[in-house]
């Protein structure tokens, strides 16, 4: 212990000598002549000054001076920051030397809500050692020319990276970038991945102590064995055997710049990962480093560029993918790629093992179904909205399906919603004076804006329906209607509403118009899973929780739970009702839709919305209960439309209406919790006023206050059907057919 303590107090001079060779070396003559001198013969120290660096002198007096003092206190000043150093820096550092030696990798585990394994993240010893004479010159040059250009020239760090560190360091911004090779193999190796100064300045005397100690090319080929790049891949040739099926020894130049571009970020650059196109980016951004250093020149830089890459599928057993591939994000964000792929961590999630495979099963078969349509790709989301949990992720029929980018996770990516983002609009409406009775004028228009060419909102159906309520229109999700009411208020309160109700890709106002409400905006499923969340529970909104615990590689909990469980209040619990008994009103909807449609689930009554792009590249179906929430969507995912005949009665609704009943067999019948102050009063259908004698009643809904209070007239009876009578005779005088 005291040998060690003696050695780690000679680095730290040594150290610090690096830095302030000239202080340091005064400092510890000092040091030496006060042990020896006799305290009884010092009557005052005259200290030489810091550029002669000699040893003191001493000369005898009897008083103790001002100067003396001063001298001192400074004195005690240098050795209490020596001290210091030692004690904060060096004091339990670990020693380089055993970088010589690997340790055992712990392996994440992540689990189901039941216990069953998902996935392992670094598989017991997923390692193969190499030795650096057998890597490709271009492999090495690629790592060098991405992480670390000056790696010859520098002593273990660089000062662009210190400085940058400090500067997020006190700006408490992520501490990240700059780092030398010699770093990053430390800080993997030997230290903890915690965001601190201390741990910093660790990294910064073990990466000196580790140059000391070790060559260059030593250090070079510790760090192609221990780095991680991404998923199971530990080391430069388990990486190339991961990803590409094939020795580091074989892989060609293109290859060699993906793998060299993976260290700085694994998770994020992962060709197996949620983003490939980052993969690419990552690869020719190291390409250009290359041509940049001069070891390439930039004809050959191209051709590497366009080199098609074959990837192997990944050879681990994994569950839910998409969702393992989610839930490591999460983790990676908030603790660091080592300690998610390094430090043992068990993660209990939401998901439902049996219940994600049946949903696997269900999106398979259904799409199988349709082919015809020129359907080729399908997700389906499962949450619970009263919880935020994630019960069911599947973010492509197939994850291994690389010709088709399975991989991509579309309950991620933002997709135009279609119709099925008008629940929203209708939120606005129902909060600035309209209600459910509220007659809305479907009949043509066009709005003219400078700049623009005129813009003629069309019904899905090619017709136009006279006057209609507010649940009409709705229900049978009529585009016309729809624009109407959006441009009574104004589209930036849609925006602010949608935002509060967990829409996050709407940050640009200025760019959406009226086109808005027909989902001319593209958002993602799970933003749209918050937002009928909010529905569902009567006007809360509760983010998606995924992730139920975390434990260390010792058991011991370190969140529980992962997210903060908090309800945010986006609408009131009327409006929501209302909009929720619309969606599963099955009468409203079946002149759209039919009485029989795939939207219906016996017994229970589920609110549910559809929607479908003008260009047929999205087919949305999302509908809810109070306890299960389903999101589907199919479509291709580059973008390619399917068959004009496909809409959300043959494309998503038939995987919603198979997923909802799975999840509602053998459950009591449901039925929502209707809210106070709510009201049901009998009205004229044809203008939404209390009846008059001759006028075909129903009951509606209305929040307490703004029910009719008057009766409508003969007159306006005759009226409002003279007018529906008009724009039929109008339409058919077009040419437009009768039927949907």
């Amino acid at each position: 212990m005291i040998s060690r303590t003696v050695e780690n107090f000679g680095l730290a001079l040594e150290i610090i000598g690096r830095f302030t060779y000239q202080t340091v070396f005064f400092l510890f003559k000092v040091l030496i002549y006060l042990i020896k001198a006799p305290l009884h013969l010092i009557k005052v120290i005259r200290l030489p000054s810091f550029k002669s660096l000699q040893l003191p002198r001493l000369s005898i007096r009897f008083t103790w001076s001002g100067k003396l003092k001063k001298r001192l206190l400074v004195l005690l000043l240098l050795v209490t920051l020596t001290a210091g150093f030692y004690f904060y820096v060096l004091d339990g550092l670990p020693n380089p030397k055993t970088l010589v030696t690997q340790e055992q990798i712990l392996t994440t585990k992540i689990y189901d809500r039941h216990g069953q394994l998902l996935y392992r993240i670094y598989h017991d010893e997923n390692r193969t050692l190499v030795q650096l004479s057998e890597l490709p010159a271009y492999f090495i040059q690629a790592t060098l020319a991405a992480e670390d250009a000056d790696f010859y020239q520098h002593n273990g760090f660089s000062l662009k990276g210190i400085f940058r560190s400090l500067k997020n360091l006190l700006l408490k911004q992520s501490v990240q970038g700059g780092s030398t090779i010699t770093q990053q193999l430390v800080k993997n190796a030997l230290l903890s991945s915690e965001q601190t100064m201390q741990r910093k300045l660790k990294e910064l005397v073990l990466s000196i102590m580790t140059e000391y100690y070790f060559n260059k090319d030593e250090i070079l080929q510790m760090y192609f064995n221990e780095i991680p790049y991404g998923g199971m891949a530990y080391g430069a040739e388990e990486a190339a055997q991961t990803y590409f099926g094939k020795s580091i020894t074989q892989i060609n130049l293109s290859e060699a710049a993906l793998l060299a571009g993976l260290p700085a970020a694994p998770t994020i650059f992962s060709p197996s990962g949620a983003h490939p196109e980052l993969t690419k980016d990552r690869q020719r951004f190291v390409l250009n480093r290359m041509v940049e250093e001069n070891y390439l020149d930039q004809a050959t830089a191209k051709q590497a560029e366009k080199t098609t890459l074959e990837f192997v599928p990944l050879k681990n057993q994994i569950q839910a993918p998409h969702f393992v591939m989610y839930i490591k994000n999460l983790l990676a964000k908030k603790y660091g790629i080592k300690t998610v792929e390094q430090g043992g961590l068990q993660v209990i999630t939401s998901l439902d093992l049996k219940l994600q495979q049946q949903a696997e099963t269900i999106i398979q078969q259904e799409l199988a179904k349709v082919t015809h349509y020129q359907i080729g790709n399908g997700a389906v989301l499962i949450t619970n909205p009263q919880t935020g949990e994630i019960l069911a992720m599947v973010g492509s029929k197939d994850y291994f399906d690389v010709a088709n980018d399975g991989n991509v996770n579309v309950t991620l990516r933002p997709r135009q919603a279609g119709s099925a983002i008008k629940p929203i609009n209708y939120a606005v409406a129902l909060a600035n004076g309209y209600t459910p009775a509220t007659i809305l004028a479907d009949t043509p228009i066009t709005y003219n804006y400078p700049g623009s060419p005129p813009y003629s909102p069309q019904n899905y159906d090619g017709r136009f329906h006279g006057a209609i309520s507010l649940r009409s229109a709705l229900a049978n999700s009529y585009n016309v209607p729809a624009v109407k009411v959006l441009y009574s208020y104004g589209v930036d309160k849609m925006i602010s509403q949608g935002q509060k109700m967990g829409i996050t890709t709407w940050t640009q106002p200025e760019r959406y118009g009226l086109s808005l409400t027909l989902g001319g905006a593209e958002v993602k499923m799970v933003d749209l899973a918050v937002a009928y969340g909010s529905l569902a529970n009567l006007g809360f909104k509760v983010d998606l929780h995924p992730i139920i615990e975390v434990k260390n590689a010792k058991g011991k909990t370190m969140e529980k739970p992962f997210f903060a469980l908090e309800n945010t209040k986006v609408l009131s619990p009327q409006i929501a009702y209302i909009l929720t008994d619309i969606l599963a009103d099955n009468a409203a909807r079946t002149p759209a839709f039919g009485a029989n449609s795939d939207l219906y689930i016996p017994d229970h009554q589920v609110a549910v919305k559809t929607g479908t792009t003008n260009n047929k590249r999205d087919n949305w179906t999302i509908g809810y209960t109070s306890d299960y929430l389903v999101s589907v969507w199919v479509g291709n995912n580059d973008n390619t439309s399917m068959s004009e005949v496909a809409s959300g009665i043959t494309g998503a609704s038939p995987i919603w209406n198979r997923t909802m009943n799975l999840l509602l067999t053998n459950k009591i019948p449901h039925r929502f919790i209707e809210p106070k102050n709510l009201i049901p009063v009998e009205i004229c259908q044809l203008n939404g006023l209390l009846p008059c004698a001759g006028c075909p009643t129903k009951t509606e809904l209305f929040i307490s206050g703004t029910e009719p209070t008057t009766h409508c007239t003969a007159e306006q009876i005759q009226m409002a059907q003279a007018q529906n009578n008009q724009v039929q005779r109008d339409q058919i005088l077009e040419g437009v057919s009768h039927t949907n």
